[in-house]
């Protein structure tokens, strides 16, 4: 069969990509991944064949970026179904052999097997400029375990044959595909990118409310980021001409809202079964970083690996951060680490959402309720670290720092002990050049007085911090200071949340 009877990759795309967010019906333009994009497009340059691995949390703009990286060019786009009890090989076989059928416009392929399957997409991509796309990876090979050494028989005597193809694979659950891909001996030496898609940065984020740019307050932003935070799919679905609040309650507590029923969606699709585990060790961490030992104690379970891996499995989900401290002296991480959800639309499901999803489904829950509420403020605080904690590389270039100054950064704890007291510091930075950026993250409705520069100070009072190193105080707010923070000098840098939209 001529290449040239392959459509167009646009159409495939309406296919297995979700429904691009609609305004006025005009398609929301590509924003940001100016890097990833630049990286991918270098691959054109080569004269060899390239197999591209991309993973990142769902809604995380995998497949933004894959359409918009293949332009014009002729690609294919394939996606697994999501595995339940009752699928088998060969139900994801049928799926994959349908997709061939429409795609290359021939008869629909037998779908006894993946080999077979492979080497009849091998026989329609042997030549020219092509992109393969198999979305959601670890579903497609979810039944078969010798799915992924066919693929790599695949790869090896076809694929890779064709010196202008590229094979994207590309998936949510991304502790599988390290597993499996990534450390798995069939790939190594094999793998020409990995792109693994984090948070969009703020200034990025901002460019959502560009038509209303001179009229939305950075506080408005971040009443908004404070519950989608960077992930792209949750800002396509913001209405800029309306306020935080009723973007909130629109997406959050209607249940018609994508957020509304958005946790169940992706934790179903990513952990199946083992949904409810994950989602209980999620509520109990929804308040506060803990060690995982605490975790243990508060599920009310002996330790044991496979809660240890469910954790993992959460950070490399995107939806936890494990912060590991470390020897200010040696720059040396500890063995110590605690756990805590990155995720800011995760946490604001389990604490704001969760709990009234029964009157929400109800419609007897008054949702503006919330947002008088004293808790509504410890929400935003938590959702403020968050925001900045996302964004070192931002933070970096406000306090002048060069990234490859720096050795350590991230939240702190010093444990007590006989010689030392016990200190947690929001965010500290630690320097090759022996110096200390003490940073204090302070949300607050009203301006911010001096007893903030006491609170810092105990702390470094606390802090064991080795000789002939500096110290320098860093204050990054949302809410207003008083001018004497500024007069009196005892911060190096005082940061708002505007400053972190501007770059």
């Amino acid at each position: 069969m001529a290449f040239c009877s392959i459509i167009s990759h646009k159409t495939v795309f309406m296919l297995f990509y979700e429904k691009l967010q609609v305004l006025g019906n005009v398609v929301t333009d590509f924003i940001g991944r100016e890097s990833e994009l630049s990286d991918l497009r270098s691959l054109l340059k080569k004269s060899t064949s390239s197999l591209v691995v991309i993973r990142g949390r769902r809604r995380i703009g995998k497949s933004r970026l894959i359409s918009e990286f293949c332009g014009s060019m002729p690609a294919l786009f394939f996606a697994g179904i999501p595995p339940t009890k009752n699928t088998t090989m060969r139900s994801q076989c049928e799926e994959f052999a349908r997709q061939v059928q429409y795609q290359l416009k021939i008869k629909k392929p037998e779908a006894g097997d993946w080999s077979s399957l492979f080497h009849e997409l091998i026989e329609h991509t042997q030549e020219g400029p092509i992109v393969i796309v198999m979305d959601e990876i670890s579903w497609l090979g979810s039944k078969d375990p010798d799915f992924l050494g066919k693929l790599k028989n695949a790869w090896d005597l076809g694929f890779s044959k064709n010196r202008q193809l590229i094979l994207i694979l590309c998936g949510s659950v991304s502790s599988w595909i390290d597993r499996n891909i990534l450390s798995g001996t069939g790939f190594v030496g094999r793998i020409t990118m990995s792109l693994h898609l984090k948070e969009m940065p703020l200034s990025d984020c901002c460019k959502f409310w560009a038509s209303q740019e001179g009229r939305i307050a950075p506080y408005e932003i971040f009443k908004t980021l404070s519950v989608t935070g960077g992930i792209p799919r949750y800002l396509e679905e913001i209405f800029p001409n309306e306020s935080a609040e009723q973007n909130i309650n629109r997406l959050c507590f209607k249940e018609t809202g994508m957020l509304f029923g958005e946790f169940e969606r992706i934790f179903h699709d990513l952990f199946l079964s083992r949904t409810n585990t994950y989602k209980e060790i999620l509520i109990q961490m929804s308040e506060k970083s803990l060690f995982l030992k605490d975790v243990y104690k508060v599920l009310g379970v002996k330790p044991s690996g496979s809660y240890s891996d469910y954790l993992d499995d959460l950070v490399q989900a995107g939806f936890v951060a494990r912060d590991y401290t470390w020897d200010l002296k040696t720059g040396k991480e500890s063995i110590l680490s605690r756990f805590r959800i990155s995720d800011n639309y995760v946490r604001f499901y389990l604490k704001a959402v969760l709990p009234n999803k029964n009157k929400i489904l109800a419609d007897s829950y008054d949702s503006h309720s919330i947002f008088h509420k004293e808790n509504w403020k410890t929400i935003l605080g938590l959702q403020f670290e968050n925001l900045v904690l996302n964004n070192l590389r931002q933070i970096y270039k406000h306090l002048n720092i060069p990234p490859g100054d720096v050795l350590r950064a991230g939240p702190f704890f010093q444990r007590k002990s006989g010689k030392n007291d016990g200190c947690q510091i929001d965010l500290l930075i630690q320097t090759y050049h022996r110096v200390l950026y003490l940073v204090e993250i302070k949300f607050s409705q009203n301006e911010i007085g001096n007893n903030i520069k006491q609170e810092l100070q105990r702390k470094i009072d606390r802090l064991s911090v080795p000789r002939g190193f500096s110290i320098k105080p860093v204050l990054i707010h949302v809410g207003g200071v008083s001018s004497s923070i500024y007069t009196d000098r005892f911060f190096a840098h005082v940061l708002d949340f505007s400053d972190l939209l501007s770059f």
